[in-house]
């Protein structure tokens, strides 16, 4: 075998070992990412089950068929479901190598979510300047608590989005940034699956 060959053959050896290394540690760090989703979980859990026992504790306040507007909290969910769609088509331009495609699912996606926060806080302050804040009962704090938490949690989600934005278009999709992604994306749609839950025990079971 030739020197020329021999060199190659090395040279593969190395990409390929460099490649599973590569590899491995983007799976840990993925693995690592669903330990952190699973606290949250936990984290949540807490949450529901302390609003499940505040959520009859009214005092001399309102019930919660008093105060939601179930319409537009119906339009908000749409625009964090839509949210969640955009950023799966996000994910899909990456497995195809799509940047720009990229970009502008995520930009979208960013904008969903934005409106999301923006129509929570709108409620919140209506709620409080209706004379309705979380100091009035105990239902209102549970409410306020779980609601805020996840309105939290979406707000950490765009701030990382628009981290990406800026590292897609300096970094392209390099395998790092790819890895950020998948684990961005299991977040958003984490948040998404809290949120049906929230509209479910919170809000639609509270109309009842």
């Amino acid at each position: 075998m030739s020197t020329n060959k021999i060199f190659e053959n090395h040279l593969n050896i190395i990409h390929t070992d460099t490649e599973h290394k590569h590899q491995h540690s983007e799976s840990i760090r993925v693995f690592g990412f669903w330990i952190y989703l699973m606290s949250d979980c936990i984290l949540f859990a807490a949450l529901f089950s302390t609003y499940a026992v505040l959520s009859n504790g009214i005092a001399d306040g309102p019930t919660g068929k008093e105060i939601f507007k179930l319409p537009f909290i119906l339009i908000e969910t749409f625009f964090l479901l839509f949210s969640s769609i955009t950023y799966s088509l996000a994910t899909l331009a990456m497995n195809q190598a799509k940047l720009n495609q990229v970009n502008a699912w995520l930009s979208l996606t960013f904008l969903f979510g934005l409106i999301f926060v923006c129509m929570e806080l709108y409620e919140f302050q209506y709620l409080i300047v209706e004379g309705y804040g979380p100091d009035r009962s105990a239902f209102l704090s549970g409410f306020f608590t779980i609601l805020g938490t996840h309105g939290l949690h979406v707000a950490c989600g765009l701030i990382w989005i628009l981290v990406m934005i800026i590292q897609l278009f300096y970094h392209g999709l390099t395998i790092m940034n790819q890895t950020r992604l998948r684990c961005l994306g299991l977040f958003w749609h984490f948040l998404d699956v809290v949120w049906i839950c929230l509209f479910t025990i919170v809000y639609l079971i509270g109309f009842l």
